[in-house]
């Protein structure tokens, strides 16, 4: 069984901002494969469903999200997976506004909820889709990770939600190595076609 998570904070509040990207593409992921996530369990909402035939369970860490790792270590001791087994969709302040990275593997790097999640789990050991918010940053990190989509920000972002689901099912049904093919390529050509355009090597 597939544990895929994406991490954000709870609550009305936070509901349309950068740093709940994960949970946004969560909600997207559940209702394209008809997964109701709508039960309390582990400090999360989950849903169980299937995608490309195969079980999956969807997590939204309700803990708030610096405190992530708590409820993904008691979703990991409960179910016994292989972490190759967890998936983790979250926003990344450290990569272009609106590209979608996939790696196997990997330090949590600025993000706190990474952090929280690595640290709880004893392990870096498992796949993970980043969503990018680089680049338009005004003022405070803090202010503007829980801040609301400005205009600009608003049809970069739809596609990257939509990229990283896409990935996610790919991972489902194919494997990460082929998920990472397949939507790792596709940004980095448009991100070589930009420094071209630049001038950059």
């Amino acid at each position: 069984m597939y544990i895929i998570a994406g991490l954000g904070n709870p609550g009305r509040k936070y509901e349309n901002t950068r740093h709940n990207i994960g949970f946004i593409a969560l909600d997207l992921l559940a209702e394209r494969n008809d997964i109701k996530i709508n039960k309390i369990k582990h400090k999360a909402l989950v849903g169980e469903g299937r995608i490309s035939g195969q079980k999956v369970l969807l997590v939204k860490p309700q803990t708030y999200m610096n405190l992530s790792g708590q409820s993904l270590r008691e979703v990991m001791a409960y179910y016994k997976e292989d972490m190759e087994k967890l998936v983790v969709i979250y926003d990344d302040i450290d990569i272009p506004m609106g590209t979608v990275r996939i790696r196997k593997k990997g330090s949590a790097g600025t993000h706190n909820g990474m952090r929280s999640v690595v640290q709880c789990l004893s392990s870096d050991q498992f796949p993970r889709i980043r969503i990018g918010l680089g680049d338009g940053r005004k003022g405070e990190l803090k202010d503007f990770v829980i801040g609301g989509f400005s205009k600009e920000e608003k049809e970069p972002l739809e596609e990257a939600v939509t990229r990283a689901v896409l990935a996610a099912e790919c991972i489902v049904e194919k494997g990460i190595d082929k998920a990472m093919n397949e939507y790792n390529i596709r940004q980095k050509t448009s991100e070589k076609k930009k420094d071209d355009e630049n001038g950059n090597d």
